[in-house]
């Protein structure tokens, strides 16, 4: 049997229902991403049957590939490549941007497909990602008079992203400057500007803390529907359910090995220096999933008395000597990581089981 994702329905759409509720009190509207689970269609169909406002993700072909009729705006999260222009505006009711090239190129494609296409200008809150860095008052102006003179597009709004790169905390001191930098550019193009989009789930303790800027009007969220937890402490947030998503992978292998490797060590296939701990002969366990397939790393066995202790690009290595008697095709299941979901829904080789 392949390795499997086992997706909890009811666990999802707890967390989805949880977040539109709580942000709705601060008068926040979600974009519920779909990233991580490669927009798998029972998955959106079940947030898309929710009150959420926006549908979100990085990729084109996820987007193009949401059912036909539902209700939300889409949202494409990663910044358009200016040669993707047309597919952008015949895909997407929004993007995210800053560069004045693109911003042009889909100008274009949308008078020549007669559309107005939603613009949201990205600010770089010192996270160093994507976005016109908070400081360059001149260049955030610019791309705001050039989307407001465009009768093809429409200022949406301007947001930011945190912590994905440079590991930066969302704050109410920079979602302030952000929110600053909405309100000045409303009052000198005398326009409203609808959305002030704060980040992601790693901005989600905010909320929990009351630390929120009230001028922040969305969120987006995958993280926090995927995990339940919080992305700036990894902490399990209050209300949310965790393990949406589990794996379980059969074992192809149990023997007693020494526990460092014998003979002369360099370099792993993936390049790394291999450091091993000498803890004399173990059980070990071999299960039939890699690298290709997860970010071992991430995975948390849920048998108490098994540790992971490697994987190569096929084989996931663990330490079973503590745990309850197991033998070749058992099974075992694991806790994910955020990129472990997002490898595991992106590998064909790993089935996915909605319950």
């Amino acid at each position: 049997m392949n390795p499997r994702l086992i997706i909890d329905m009811q666990k999802l759409t707890h967390n989805a229902r949880f977040l539109v509720e709580l942000c709705d009190k601060f008068g926040i509207s979600i974009a519920a991403v779909t990233k991580v689970f490669c927009a798998a269609q029972p998955v959106v169909e079940a947030l898309a049957a929710l009150p959420i406002k926006y549908m979100a993700d990085s990729r084109l072909e996820n987007i193009a590939a949401y059912p036909a009729g539902i209700s939300q705006q889409t949202m494409l999260l990663r910044l358009p490549m200016p040669s993707a222009a047309h597919e952008v505006v015949s895909t997407c009711d929004i993007s995210l941007n800053s560069e004045m090239v693109t911003l042009g190129k889909l100008a274009e494609a949308a008078k020549s497909q007669g559309k107005t296409h939603g613009i949201i200008l990205m600010i770089d809150l010192g996270d160093l990602r994507e976005g016109i860095f908070h400081d360059k008052t001149d260049k955030i102006r610019q791309a705001a008079e050039f989307v407001l003179s465009q009768k093809s597009l429409r200022l949406e709004g301007f947001g930011t992203n945190l912590t994905c790169f440079g590991a930066v905390l969302p704050t109410a001191q920079n979602l302030t400057t952000l929110s600053d930098i909405c309100y000045t550019m409303s009052k000198e193009f005398e326009t409203r500007i609808p959305i002030v989009s704060g980040g992601n789930t790693s901005s989600l303790y905010l909320l929990e803390n009351g630390q929120m800027p009230r001028g922040i009007n969305n969120l987006r969220f995958g993280e926090a529907i995927a995990r339940g937890v919080e992305a700036a402490y990894g902490r399990p947030f209050p209300g949310l359910q965790q393990d949406v998503v589990t794996l379980c992978a059969e074992i192809i292998e149990i023997a007693e090995k020494p526990s460092y490797p014998q003979g002369e060590i360099n370099i792993n296939a993936f390049g790394e220096k291999a450091v091993f701990q000498d803890r004399g002969i173990r059980k070990r366990a071999i299960l039939a999933i890699g690298r290709q397939d997860t970010d071992y790393e991430g995975l948390i066995p849920l048998a108490q008395g098994v540790e992971v202790v490697g994987a190569s690009s096929d084989h996931l290595i663990v330490d079973i000597s503590d745990a309850e008697p197991l033998a070749v095709g058992d099974s075992l299941t694991f806790s994910l990581s955020y990129g472990g979901i997002l490898t595991g829904f992106t590998s064909k080789y790993v089935d996915k089981i909605y319950k």
